[in-house]
């Protein structure tokens, strides 16, 4: 479960940039976020402590290194109890579970926590765009840092996706823009955390295996816009139920796109492109003729960026020219191999029900379904109907293996499979030329792999081994 929302009489404690200085700093997890976290606060002058489960001899040598030697005290093997009660500020990493006894206990003496990317923007000055949702972060996230940098614009890219926003600070790095992908997790502990520019993409049930329910998890992606004031945005999928309801605060600008023209739409598809009207400019149509990546959700996705691109005033040459340019990113759909006339598309990145479903509805061609991996809490039934669309057969893998084909069953015919290698031998053997094999686990990948790129090089290493063989 998560922590609530820092209570408004906590916030006005909470310490500012200029009070960092000389306080106890508790940093909770020593991931990327926790170590760029440290250095960053070390780099204020903060008294900085590192509480990290794992033990030492876990630890890379150069992580302790790198830290003692600027003077960051890391406490490995269990958490301390109290060096989270002496703490005068306490930063999670988004990783951290939030309702721990240990954390409980802080909250209640009123030590303020926070998140690793609400302490990094304390400390930053220049805009920020964030980006959420459920699905598509990346890809946006890395398709609006190019469009800023082909306007010749410094641009630091990161947040969720790659490089930490600490990572920014504690490197003293200068940029005249930063774009963020932003998860829940991180809007969870934000207080002050406030973008220039928020993009929200869609809204579909995921983490319920550490939120309450749904609409907890909702809450927690609508934060975004909570800090925003006049002169921002907050761009929307209006065709998303959730968001088509939902509104930024006054007076922050929302932008709203989807495939269909309707009222109160600033962008929308039209004669192969996408159309957009702002009230600041020309009504603009951009062409798609270069844009070749498969799915509805991707010309959405685009919609956002294009919007994002209006918003900040980037020329429409510009805008342009990044639609020409956008690829898919590795893991999202990717094409990684062909044999007999049978095609091989990686999607790890499908992490949850809503991103496999998207996936397979990107496909007009028979495929064979290659799912499974760390049961994220929601119903599978989605997923087999989207399935029976075009999935003639199905291959299960990890812990979730038997809850999907319980789902599956006397619906779409499968099998299990011991491991990935095993997987795409089985979807090869029920595959003939025309059709596509397609890894959308619709699961976290953490039952067998390090992350879903791990898990992602493990299949197109096996996807490789067959085609070469």
């Amino acid at each position: 479960m998560k922590t609530p929302e820092i209570p408004a009489d906590q916030r006005s404690r909470l310490p500012s940039e200029t009070e960092v200085s000389d306080r106890n700093v508790l940093v909770v997890g020593l991931g990327i976020s926790g170590f760029w976290s440290a250095l960053c606060l070390a780099g204020k002058g903060a008294r900085v402590t590192v509480s990290e489960e794992r033990g030492r001899e876990s630890i890379e040598p150069h992580i302790l290194s790198t830290l003692e030697d600027s003077g960051v005290l890391v406490e490995s093997g269990g958490h301390r109890t109290e060096s989270f009660l002496h703490a005068d500020l306490i930063v999670v990493s988004p990783g951290v579970p939030h309702d721990a006894p240990i954390m409980q206990s802080a909250a209640g003496k009123g030590i303020p926590v926070i998140g690793e990317m609400e302490l990094a923007a304390r400390f930053i000055d220049i805009p920020i765009i964030a980006v959420t949702g459920t699905n598509g972060k990346s890809s946006v996230t890395t398709w609006v840092g190019q469009m800023l940098a082909n306007a010749g614009k410094n641009v630091f890219v990161g947040g969720n996706l790659g490089t930490p926003l600490s990572a920014y600070v504690a490197r003293n790095e200068k940029a005249d823009y930063i774009v963020a992908e932003v998860s829940s997790f991180q809007l969870d502990t934000m207080a002050s955390f406030c973008p220039e520019v928020s993009i929200l993409l869609n809204i579909s049930p995921d983490h319920l295996d550490r939120y309450r329910g749904y609409e907890e998890y909702i809450r927690s992606k609508l934060r975004v816009f909570e800090n925003q004031r006049s002169g921002h945005y907050a761009i929307v999928n209006d065709t998303d139920p959730v968001l088509h309801a939902a509104g930024a605060p006054f007076p922050v600008t929302m932008l709203r796109y989807g495939l269909r023209k309707k009222k109160g739409r600033q962008a929308f598809f039209d004669q192969g492109g996408i159309r957009v009207h702002l009230d600041h400019s020309e009504p603009r149509l951009f062409s798609l003729e270069h844009f070749f990546l498969p799915g509805a959700h991707n010309i959405e996705n685009l919609m956002a960026v294009v919007l994002a691109g209006e918003a900040l005033q980037i020329g429409p040459e510009i805008i342009q020219k990044t639609i020409n340019e956008c690829k898919g990113l590795s893991h999202r759909l990717q094409l990684v191999g062909e044999k007999n006339g049978i095609s091989f598309f990686n999607d790890s990145k499908a992490t949850n029900i809503d991103a496999a479903v998207r996936a397979i509805s990107s496909f007009d061609t028979p495929l064979i379904l290659i799912a499974g991996g760390r049961h994220k809490g929601a119903d599978y039934d989605p997923l087999v109907e989207a399935a029976k669309t075009n999935v003639k057969y199905a291959v299960f893998i990890g812990e979730s293996k038997d809850l999907l084909a319980t789902a599956f069953k006397g619906q779409i015919p499968y099998t299990i499979a011991e491991d990935m290698k095993a997987a795409v031998a089985m979807a090869f053997s029920e595959a003939v030329s025309g059709d596509s094999i397609l890894l959308a686990p619709a699961c976290a990948s953490f039952d067998m792999y390090s992350s879903y790129a791990h898990r992602g090089e493990t299949f197109n290493n096996a996807v490789g081994e067959l085609v070469h063989a």
